[in-house]
C-alpha cells in the first residue's frame, strides 16, 4: 500500500521554494564526482537536466532513441514560452502567471508547484538569452512578447514559429559542452526498456540498441525520466511518430504511481485529418490566434456548399460569418484556453457548420489582420507557419482562410511525482511532460517549454541533491548483479514473445484501431457508456495484438517494427488505464469532458467536493485491477470557482 505525500514545504506560498532551498541537503563538489545519474531523454527537460547536473559536477549518462539529442520532440514546439517579466508593463506578475496557470488547469494542480514554476520562469528567459537563443525583439532591442490563450497579458517570449527548436539548440549546446568535457556520456540510438531496482531503489536501466538489437545494462545512483508525453496512444496526434510512453510505463509497472492518466490536451489549432492513410497530424501554433479570427458560416446552407466544394470561405460575406469564440467569450475572444476553444469547434462542427469536405474543420482567418497590419508584418511574425501550412494543404493562407480542427497534443497526466520531482520509487525522478506536471487538467499554451526548462535547469538540480546527499557512501554499481540480470531477462522474454506471435496484422493496423477507440470514446467528449465500451474493446484488441501481430525481421537486428510493437504493447495497457481514470472521475474539468457533467451553456462542470484530488494509480500485476490513491489538493491562495472567460 503506497502512502503518497506531496512534500510541499510549509509556510507562505511565496516563500516555499526559497525555504526549501535554504534547508535542503547538498552534495559537496568532491562527492558529486562519485555519483552517477542516468537521464533518459534529451528534450528540453532532459537536455537541460543533463547539462545542469554535469555542470555541477555529477557524472551523467544521457540516453535518447534518436540518432542525435537534437531530434527530441521539443524541437517541434512553435509558439513560445511564458515568463512573468512584465516587459509590456500590462500588469503581469509572478502571482498572475501562477493564477492563470491554476485557473487554466481548472483548479486541478498543486498551488506550491505552480507558484514555483511561475517564480523560476523569469530565470529561464535570462538563461536562454545568455545561451544566445534568438528571441524576437522590439525595435529598441528589448525582448518582444505576444499573448496566448487563457491570459489577458502579453507574457509569451518567442522566436518566430520556431521557439522549441531554438530553445532546444540552447540546451543542446550546453549538453554538448559537458559531453566534450567528459562529464556526460551520450548514448544515442538507445531505447530504455526496463528499470533496474536494487534494494527498493532505482539503480539503473536496461536499453536496446536500436541499430544492433543488443540489450545493454547501465547503472547509476539515480534515474531521471524526461521522455515526454503519451499522445500517440491515439495514433493520430501532433507528436513525433517515435514519441512513446514505454519508459514511464515500464517504471509504472515497477512501482511508480501514474497520475491523472485521463488528462490529455486537445489542441484547437491543427491541420484537419485529410485521409485514411495519414500517420500523424500537424500543429499550427496557438500564436496564430493572436491575429487570426476563428469562424464558421452563420447559415448551414453556406456550410453545406463549403463541404461540397461549391464555394470557398473567402466568398462568404462578413455579415454571414459567425466568429463564435468572440461571440461566446467576449473578454478573451479567440484567446480562450485550448480546451475551451477545442470544445467550441467540436460543437459547431457537430451542429453541421464545419467547413471542409469532412465537416470537421473551422476557419482561422487573417484577412482583417493583413488589412490592419500589412502582409509584411504578418509574414515577419508567422511566415514559416504559413509556408508550412501551404506546403501541406496547397492553399495560400494569405489569400484563403486556414482550415483547422482540434487534435491530440499534450499529456497533462504522467508519472506521479512529489514537490522534489521524485516518484514513488526512491531514486527515480520524472521531469517535464513525463510527469503528471503542474498544469492540472489543461495546459495553457506556452507553458510546456516553461515547465520542461524549469524542471531541467532550476528545480531538479536542487531537489535531486536532497536524495543524493544520502548516497555519497554508496559505491558505483556493477551491472552483473542479479537485479540487472533479472531486468534484462524480463526484456528479452518480452521481445521473444512479440517475435513469436507470427500473425497477419501489422503494428500500424492494430495501432490505428486503438487510436479510433481512444478518439471516439476517450477523446474530446466522454461518457460512462462509451468508456465502458472502450475498456472492453481495448481488452479485446490487446488479445488480438498478442495473437495476430506480425513482426518481420529479426530480434537482434535493426527492426523498426519490433520497436513499434513494444511501444504499442504499452499503449494498449495505458489506454485501458486512461479509460478507467476517465470513468472514475465523474466530473468535467479542463481537457476531461464528461458529457453527463456540464453546465447549461455546455461548459465543464467540476465537482470540487468529491474530486479535488490527484488520481494516482498503482499497478497491481497483469490482469489485476489497478489501485487508486488520492492526493488531496489544497487551495489556500485562489478561490475555487467555475472558470469564466466571458
Amino acid at each position: 500500500m503506497h502512502r503518497i505525500h506531496s512534500n510541499i514545504p510549509e509556510g507562505p506560498l511565496t516563500e516555499k521554494w526559497s525555504s526549501y532551498k535554504s534547508n535542503q541537503n547538498l552534495v559537496n563538489p568532491a562527492n558529486k564526482r562519485k555519483l552517477d545519474i542516468i537521464v533518459v531523454g534529451t528534450g528540453l527537460a532532459g537536455g537541460a537536466a543533463a547539462a545542469s547536473l554535469a555542470e555541477m559536477g555529477f557524472k551523467v549518462k544521457s540516453f535518447c532513441y534518436q540518432d542525435s539529442p537534437r531530434r527530441a520532440h521539443s524541437i517541434a514546439a512553435q509558439g513560445g514560452i511564458n515568463a512573468a517579466k512584465n516587459y509590456q508593463n500590462d500588469g503581469d506578475s509572478i502571482f498572475r502567471l501562477f493564477f492563470d496557470t491554476v485557473k487554466g488547469g481548472d483548479y486541478r494542480s498543486r498551488e506550491g508547484n505552480v507558484y514555483r514554476l511561475a517564480e523560476v520562469s523569469n530565470q529561464i528567459i535570462d538563461q536562454c538569452v545568455a545561451q544566445g537563443v534568438p528571441f524576437a525583439r522590439e525595435y529598441g532591442g528589448t525582448l518582444d512578447n505576444r499573448s496566448f490563450g487563457g491570459a489577458l497579458v502579453s507574457r509569451t517570449f518567442y522566436a518566430r514559429g520556431q521557439t522549441g527548436q531554438q530553445l532546444l539548440l540552447g540546451a543542446y549546446q550546453s549538453l554538448s559542452r559537458q559531453i566534450k568535457q567528459g562529464n556526460v556520456e551520450m548514448y544515442p540510438r538507445m531505447e530504455m526498456q526496463n528499470l533496474v531496482m536494487v534494494d527498493g531503489k532505482a539503480r539503473g536501466i536496461i536499453c536496446r540498441d536500436v541499430i544492433t538489437g543488443k540489450l545493454e545494462r547501465f547503472s547509476a545512483h539515480a534515474v531521471v525520466l524526461a521522455t515526454g508525453g503519451y499522445g500517440n496512444v491515439f495514433f493520430l496526434s501532433t507528436m513525433a511518430m517515435g514519441a512513446n510512453a514505454s519508459a514511464i510505463w515500464q517504471c509504472h509497472k515497477k512501482g511508480a504511481l501514474f497520475g491523472n492518466p485521463c488528462y490529455v490536451q486537445i489542441h484547437p489549432t491543427c491541420i484537419p485529418v485529410h485521409g485514411e492513410y495519414q500517420s500523424k497530424l500537424t500543429l499550427m501554433s496557438e500564436s496564430l490566434r493572436n491575429d487570426g479570427r476563428i469562424w464558421v458560416p452563420k447559415n448551414k446552407e453556406d456550410a453545406e456548399k463549403l463541404q461540397k466544394g461549391e464555394i470557398s470561405g473567402s466568398e462568404i460575406p462578413e455579415e454571414n460569418r459567425d466568429y463564435y469564440l468572440e461571440r461566446r467569450y467576449p473578454a478573451f475572444g479567440n484567446l480562450v484556453p485550448r480546451d475551451v476553444a477545442s470544445r467550441a469547434a467540436k460543437e459547431r462542427c457537430d451542429a453541421g457548420y464545419g467547413v471542409n469536405s469532412t465537416g470537421l474543420a473551422v476557419f482561422l482567418d487573417f484577412k482583417d489582420s493583413i488589412a490592419r497590419l500589412g502582409k509584411d508584418v504578418i509574414e515577419a511574425k508567422y511566415g514559416n507557419l504559413f509556408q508550412m501550412y501551404e506546403k501541406i494543404t496547397d492553399d495560400n493562407p494569405y489569400e484563403m482562410p486556414m482550415m483547422i480542427y482540434p487534435a491530440i497534443h499534450y499529456s497533462m497526466g504522467g508519472i506521479w511525482v512529489d514537490y522534489e520531482l521524485q516518484t514513488t520509487v526512491p531514486g527515480l525522478f520524472a521531469t517535464g511532460e513525463s510527469n503528471f506536471s503542474d498544469h492540472g487538467a489543461n495546459r495553457l499554451g506556452a507553458s510546456a517549454l516553461m515547465q520542461g526548462l524549469a524542471d531541467g535547469y532550476f528545480v531538479l538540480p536542487y531537489t535531486i541533491q536532497n536524495y543524493l546527499a544520502h548516497e555519497i557512501n554508496t559505491p558505483r554499481f556493477p551491472t552483473d548483479l542479479k537485479e540487472f540480470e533479472q531486468a534484462e531477462s524480463e526484456v528479452r522474454k518480452r521481445l521473444e514473445d512479440l517475435m513469436a506471435v507470427k500473425g497477419s496484422q501489422t503494428v500500424d493496423t492494430i495501432h490505428k484501431r486503438l487510436g479510433k477507440i481512444m478518439w471516439d470514446y476517450v477523446g474530446m467528449a466522454r461518457n460512462k457508456d462509451g468508456l465502458e465500451l472502450a475498456i472492453e474493446e481495448i481488452q479485446n484488441l490487446k488479445e488480438d495484438f498478442w495473437n495476430n501481430l506480425k513482426i518481420p525481421g529479426e530480434m537482434d537486428d535493426l527492426n523498426p517494427e519490433l520497436q513499434k510493437a513494444t511501444r504499442l504493447a504499452d499503449f494498449l495497457e495505458l489506454g485501458e488505464l486512461m479509460a478507467m481514470d476517465a470513468m472514475h472521475r465523474e466530473e468535467s474539468c479542463g481537457g476531461h469532458f464528461r458529457e453527463e457533467f456540464q453546465t447549461g451553456e455546455g461548459e465543464a462542470l467540476r465537482n470540487d467536493k468529491d474530486f479535488a484530488y490527484v488520481a494516482a494509480w498503482e499497478y497491481k500485476g497483469e490482469g489485476k485491477e489497478p489501485e487508486l490513491h488520492k492526493e488531496a489538493l489544497k487551495f489556500e491562495n485562489v478561490e475555487l470557482k467555475q472558470r469564466n472567460y466571458k
